[in-house]
């Protein structure tokens, strides 16, 4: 918590940085790595001039090399996009739009959260998977062969996936898996319930047998623990999960407790409530629908009483959040894998748009379900609910579980009347006279240093001197005699 407002000088300069240098990618072998024909005919066949091709850091050895074969074998300009602006697994279109790319060639790990503005095509990573030992681990850890199981996995082992599909369909008869699509993206959320019950979530799409639900599979994952599978987890927090790691070639039973974590998550939604200030943070620029997202949490922000401001201030980190420190709590819009923030760090908790929802909504209850996605918040989405609007005479008082204080409703939610008589004038509220004000006002207010003042005619004329030397942590004349 302390590197959040101070750093020591010497740590710094004594810091040990690992380096993981690795060998680019033999010419032979790029074509079959980044599937360079399948995109070349992607091109070729829209007649795109202008190519965006986004790298993950790990990846960017091999993009010029990469660039150079596309732009031989058809006839495009190509552009690299290195250091997006927020996770590498959202496609920065903003970056693309900057240099006119006519699509977008996304290489490496991807969330498949929907974009609209630029056509897409995606070129997962082939990471190495043991496919024999996952299928002996799917059997260990799955021995009734009548079992309901959805296979999940890490898009990056999308290429052995069929393979392993293969040997296991004969043995488990109820085996499903997801399927995508890399160059489009669906349009609906959840497709109507028909007798193959299509269920389409997190750019993943599978048909469930009739007359059953998602609750009744069990979940097989492949691939590292990570924020892909912690999404996976407190989505569908009812399901029990087991995973295969590809690089310990060993499955295992998940046992990680939702309900603590879900708990967690509840504390942060009691903070939420007791929140006068509330900071949208703008988590990505890219999927679609994330300026009406915002849009519907400052309504509702505002309709519970509370203050809001936007922040759009790139990749997130713990110093950059500690600078504003008259906001209670952030609300992240991002992609669903990025927006379970671990806020433990930070100065101030950061919840997700759900959350937020849940604390400033009475009709939102908390309950076993749990959103990941904000765009099934937004009307016409699986999970929205209109917002409760609050009666004048409606007083309804709760206390804060945190501090233990009471919670008014009417007199946080309270607002200047209007005359019945159709006049300017407005009613004076004697209540809201005295109970509310600007909270981030009165805490600039309350601050010893309020930012540059220009004092004109107050400040005495001086000679021009030398100024100090150094960094502000540590100028070379403190703590000296002079």
């Amino acid at each position: 918590m302390a590197d959040a407002f101070s750093s020591s000088s010497e740590t710094v300069i004594q810091r040990m940085l690992e380096v993981i240098s690795k060998a680019n990618t033999p010419a032979e072998k790029l074509d079959d790595l980044y599937e360079i024909k399948k995109c070349c005919k992607f091109i070729t066949d829209h007649r795109f001039q202008k190519v965006a091709l986004q790298f993950p850091d790990e990846l960017l050895r091999d993009s010029v090399a990469v660039a150079e074969e596309i732009e031989k074998n058809c006839n495009a300009k190509t552009f690299i996009l290195g250091d997006t602006s927020y996770g590498s697994c959202c496609v920065d279109e903003v970056a693309a739009e900057h240099v006119g790319a006519d699509c977008i060639v996304h290489y490496g790990s991807a969330c498949l959260s929907p974009s609209k503005r630029l056509p897409l095509m995606y070129i997962f990573e082939k990471r190495q998977l043991h496919v024999e030992m996952c299928a002996c681990s799917f059997r260990e850890l799955y021995p009734d062969k009548q079992s309901h199981v959805l296979l999940l996995y890490d898009v990056n082992y999308d290429h052995a996936i069929d393979d392993l599909v293969r040997i296991l369909s004969p043995e488990y008869p109820n085996l499903l898996c997801f399927s995508h699509d890399r160059t489009d993206q669906l349009s609906s959320l959840l497709s109507d319930h028909d007798e193959k019950q299509l269920v389409y979530q997190f750019g993943r799409q599978f048909c469930l047998k009739k007359g059953l639900t998602i609750t009744d599979y069990s979940m097989f994952y492949v691939g590292q623990e990570g924020a892909t599978l912690r999404n996976f987890m407190m989505t569908w927090n009812r399901c029990s999960f087991c995973s295969f790691d590809p690089e310990k070639r060993k499955g295992r039973v998940e046992s990680i407790s939702i309900n603590r974590a879900l708990m967690k998550r509840y504390y942060a939604i009691e903070k939420a409530k007791d929140a006068s200030v509330v900071g949208i943070l703008v988590g990505t620029l890219g999927v679609a629908d994330y300026l009406t997202i915002i849009q519907q949490l400052k309504e509702n922000i505002h309709r519970a009483g509370k203050k809001s401001y936007v922040f759009a201030m790139g990749k997130l980190n713990v110093p950059k959040l500690a600078n504003f420190l008259e906001i209670d709590i952030f609300v992240l819009i991002a992609c669903a894998e990025n927006s379970l923030l671990d806020s433990s760090e930070f100065y101030k908790p950061v919840v997700t748009p759900f959350e937020m929802e849940v604390a400033c909504n009475r009709k939102r209850e908390w309950s076993e379900e749990y959103v990941t996605d904000f765009r099934h918040l937004l009307p016409g989405g699986p999970s929205h609910v209109l917002f409760a609007e609050r009666q004048e005479e409606d007083d309804e008082t709760d206390v804060s579980l945190i501090t233990g204080a009471l919670r008014s409703s009417s007199v946080a939610n309270s607002e200047p009347a209007e005359s019945p008589y159709g006049s300017s004038v407005v009613l004076r509220n004697q209540t809201m006279t005295v109970a509310n004000n600007n909270s981030a006002a009165s805490f600039l207010a309350s601050r010893s240093w309020r930012g540059l003042e220009q004092k004109l005619g107050e400040t005495p004329v001086v000679k021009a001197v030398e100024g100090r030397r150094g960094i502000a942590i540590a100028y070379e004349e403190e703590g000296s005699s002079s």
